[in-house]
């Protein structure tokens, strides 16, 4: 595995369109590429979080405890990293990654007046589970409502069915973690953030957007 390219983002972003657009475009030009999203719900530690995004077994996400939070989305990928070989490919792909999990679990209400999570889950996942670190991350970054939209169209869902989780149903935590996201990027030296909303407040088109993409990673994969 040469690369890993991560997309990240406020739920509704776009990240799973232009990863699936990028992943093509890099086929095309002779690249092997393997693309993964997580949580992987059809896990073993991927379906408790789905479970508890649902709040289906009286237990909620936004409630339990940031660092507990943090272990099971963690679990995940270091279960998905032990199952599958991804030496192979010339580029990985992910959506949804290391960073989202440090957002989300720094964000909600319980969260509020607490240490962040940044340096806890990036020590957790990449030096003590061994999780390959990206080497971009591209953060979409997108107007509240124009992401809320998003989500509405995204249709039946394994782990949620046809509604939201609990995450995506608090605007407040979108708006917080919009900003956390950006805050992160501050602190990074690997992320590429892409504005997708163009100078009138109008969304930018995939076609617009998947050009920055292609931008953010063409030093990264063809130097």
């Amino acid at each position: 595995m040469r690369r890993v390219i991560t997309f990240e983002g406020i739920d509704g972003t776009g990240k799973g369109t232009q990863m699936e657009r990028l992943a093509a475009a890099l086929k095309a030009r002779g690249l092997r590429v393997a693309c993964i999203s997580f949580p992987m719900y059809d896990s073993f530690f991927g379906a408790q979080v789905g479970r508890y995004l649902t709040g289906r077994d009286g237990v909620r996400a936004d409630e339990v405890d940031g660092k507990s939070m943090a272990l099971w989305f963690a679990l995940d990928r270091f279960e998905a990293f032990q199952k599958a070989d991804y030496s192979g490919c010339d580029v990985l792909l992910i959506n949804r990654y290391v960073l989202s999990n440090a957002v989300y679990q720094s964000i909600r209400d319980c969260d509020i007046g607490r240490p962040d999570l940044l340096d806890f889950v990036l020590e957790t996942e990449h030096e003590h589970f061994h999780i390959p670190r990206p080497d971009r991350i591209l953060l979409f970054d997108m107007d509240l409502d124009a992401a809320a939209q998003n989500v509405v169209k995204k249709g039946f869902r394994s782990y949620v069915g046809q509604g939201r989780d609990i995450y995506e149903s608090i605007p407040a935590i979108q708006l917080r973690a919009r900003r956390k996201y950006l805050e992160y990027a501050a602190r990074l030296d690997n992320v590429s953030v892409i504005p997708c909303m163009a100078e009138n407040g109008a969304l930018k088109s995939i076609e617009d957007i998947g050009m920055l993409v292609d931008r953010a990673v063409e030093g990264l994969l063809f130097s």
